[in-house]
């Protein structure tokens, strides 16, 4: 699996429109600016609209389950354009992966 390196600045939605945005486990590597996405990064999601039998089930994290298998950013695998993940609800039920949307042109990892 290879592709582009995830950052902070990256876009991703989850499958029904929610925006994520990535906490930061690390600040020292930096790719175009932003700092470099890994796995132990924490992504919040809000403006997810998904409603299950009449009852609110917004996603509201997302886990990443493929991170880069060569890269690694002070010890936690880099995140990938190609990487997958779980979008969850607050009671960790799973959602659909997440769609990588803008991602930056300049760091590519495998």
């Amino acid at each position: 699996m290879s592709g582009n390196l995830l950052t902070t600045a990256s876009t991703v939605v989850c499958p029904h429109g929610g925006q994520a945005t990535a906490l930061p486990a690390q600040s020292r590597v930096l790719v175009a600016g932003a700092p470099a996405a890994t796995e132990a990064d924490l992504y919040t999601v809000v403006g997810c609209t998904l409603t299950v039998g009449g009852k609110p089930q917004p996603c509201t994290t997302i886990r990443w389950t493929g991170p880069s298998g060569r890269i690694r950013i002070n010890g936690s695998p880099a995140l990938l354009q190609s990487s997958t993940g779980q979008c969850h609800s607050a009671e960790q039920v799973p959602q659909g992966p997440p769609n990588v949307t803008v991602v930056q042109q300049r760091g590519v990892g495998a």
